[in-house]
């Protein structure tokens, strides 16, 4: 074989191998093959291996992941007339491969520049405060728009998610003053609370140790009373006793009414004895007058002794001595 044939041979080897490439094509798992045929759509592949005529037809493989589109930051008017500057991210899926090459030239330009007009009209009809505050629904009423503007184009957005909204720095200063005077007036509120808790608490604690004590002053009151009352009849219960067994005592030994007379003479002595200044004189003082006289006369006789007879008493002036008497002899 000369060198012209080995290179005639060459050339049509790299042919082959060049067909077979292009008929063979493999699809992958994420991933979805438009075919084009002489210019025209064919036919969608399938993940895998797929065979298409080469030089005739043309596979165009399309990502059907989710993809994450950035938009520009931009700045925009709030409702109030303030400047801020808003960017965001989406997140779409092509659903249709198909439409995503006719029916949109440039998708990502295209979502891009919806996406900075649509964030223009929800922010322009917000306060700066509820732009800043109401996040969830600026990607609610994003998310809602640009599914339906791409919907025709074959694609799903997923979510819109806003990364910043920046307040012109004047308006950032001021936000943190009101933070601040915000967090102070919160720090002082909390102490007041805490002041006037524990205030509270002392209190409650003071009015129940005053009603334990008391209560156990009443108790103790109760128990004193309950004791003196025991002891006052435990008293009343001994006099009593006392009493009776000397009822029973003189009525055994039968006195006489001269012994009971003389023990009655001497409990008034006794009454007179005292510091105090009226002294009741029972209404039988006139008896008692001359039963004083009868003893007195016995008294001047110097002999009084008692004599036993029928078990009664009596007196006699044997052996019996007044006071008066007996100082006299000595």
């Amino acid at each position: 074989m000369n060198v012209q044939s080995y290179i005639i041979f060459l050339i049509l080897f790299l042919i082959l191998v060049v067909t077979i490439k292009k008929g063979v094509q493999i699809v992958r798992p994420f991933e979805k093959g438009v075919v084009e045929r002489l210019g025209k759509f064919s036919r969608m592949l399938t993940p895998g291996f797929n065979i298409i005529i080469p030089y005739i037809d043309a596979l165009i493989k399309v990502d059907i992941r989710e993809i994450v589109l950035d938009v520009e930051p931009q700045e925009v008017i709030t409702k109030d007339n303030v400047g801020v500057t808003v960017d965001a991210v989406i997140y779409y899926l092509i659903v249709d491969p198909a439409k995503v090459l006719y029916k949109v030239g440039d998708f990502r330009e295209a979502a891009s520049k919806l996406a900075q007009t649509s964030l223009r009209n929800v922010i322009g009809e917000l306060s700066l405060d509820a732009c800043l505050t109401s996040r969830e629904v600026i990607n609610g009423k994003l998310k809602v728009i640009l599914d339906n503007a791409t919907d025709p184009w074959g694609v799903s957005v997923g979510r819109v998610e806003l990364k910043r909204i920046d307040p012109p720095q004047d308006i950032n200063e001021a936000m943190s003053r009101q933070m601040k005077a915000e967090r102070d007036r919160r720090a002082v509120i909390l102490e007041s609370e805490g002041n006037r808790d524990s205030r509270i608490n002392v209190a409650e604690g003071q009015k129940r140790s005053d009603i334990l004590k008391a209560e156990g002053e009443a108790q103790a009151k109760i128990k004193i009373a309950e004791a003196k009352r025991k002891e006052e009849i435990l008293v009343a219960e001994g006099k009593a006793k006392a009493i009776e067994n000397v009822f029973k005592a003189i009525h055994t030994g039968d006195p006489t009414n001269d012994l009971l007379s003389y023990q009655y003479l001497q409990t008034l002595e006794k009454m007179a004895d005292g510091k105090a200044t009226k002294i009741v004189v029972p209404y039988e003082v006139s008896s008692l007058m001359g039963l004083a006289a009868s003893f007195k006369e016995i008294l001047t006789d110097k002999k009084i002794t008692p004599i036993k007879q029928d078990q009664k008493y009596s007196f006699n002036t044997k052996n019996f001595k007044s006071d008066k008497t007996k100082k006299t002899e000595k």
